[in-house]
């Protein structure tokens, strides 16, 4: 009989642990969706930034996108909508600690000219030359 309620307990014990373990696991994945749309809706389609971060920027993401071709009808420009056949990347955390301001942002790279993308419309919000 003693054996039976040590079982008892013990299988208690373990099924507790695990929704715990579950609730734990599901917070922490609410709490990386909330930062990241969080970081989203921070994202506005007007950025200005300094040459001096413009530079930053160029010099981290330059070096991490692959430079892509769009169609011949887009141009890039502050504003225009980011067409399907341009991939966009999330700035990294290394690069938006560098320069604060384009956290929530995407980027591309085009014809060396380095996009900045609002992410929740797909705008352009700022198109940095490789001479800035």
């Amino acid at each position: 009989m003693k054996s039976h309620l040590i079982a008892i307990a013990t299988a208690a014990a373990f099924i507790a642990g695990t929704g715990m373990a579950s609730a734990a696991d599901m917070h922490a994945t609410s709490n990386t969706m909330s930062k990241t749309s969080a970081a989203q809706s921070m994202a506005k389609d007007n950025l200005t930034l300094t040459r001096s971060q413009q530079r930053a920027a160029w010099k981290d993401l330059g070096k991490q996108a692959s430079s892509q071709t769009a169609s011949p009808n887009f141009t890039a420009s502050v504003g225009a909508t980011i067409p399907g056949d341009i991939t966009i990347q999330a700035v990294p955390a290394k690069v938006a600690a560098r320069v604060s301001a384009l956290k929530p942002y995407d980027y591309a790279l085009l014809h060396n000219q380095l996009l900045i993308v609002n992410p929740n419309d797909k705008k352009v919000v700022d198109v940095i030359s490789r001479r800035a």
